[in-house]
């Protein structure tokens, strides 16, 4: 099997509030594959479950981030999820809290031999 990459999209999400990486990086794979349609899949007749879905997401705790959750939020295909340090943590020390900014690239790769 020869897998090309056919696109990869980017995007951003925030957990504002309560400091959850998970929901911030869920939101980055919402906002990134909110800007596509893969209208090449249909076009070409191939099955959506075939395609191969790399995630990857930047938080500054990458071990807090609930892979299974932000591999929920794809569609299609069989979805991999590695979580990086990026991101970013935004303190307001006034308040003790923290917003959390999660950044997401998505991959898609196809079998087109």
């Amino acid at each position: 099997m020869t897998l090309q990459r056919i696109i990869t999209e980017f995007g951003s999400g925030n957990d504002l509030h309560g400091g959850d990486y998970t929901k911030a990086a869920v939101r980055a794979v919402r906002d990134a594959i909110h800007h596509s349609s893969l209208s090449l899949i249909r076009t070409l007749g191939v099955d959506a479950k075939t395609m191969q879905v790399e995630v990857t997401i930047g938080v500054q705790r990458p071990g807090e981030v609930r892979a299974e959750a932000v591999k929920a939020a794809l569609p299609h295909g069989e979805v991999t999820v590695r979580v990086v340090k990026g991101g970013l943590d935004v303190p307001d020390e006034a308040v003790g809290d923290v917003a959390i900014i999660a950044s997401a690239a998505v991959t898609v790769r196809l079998d087109l031999a």
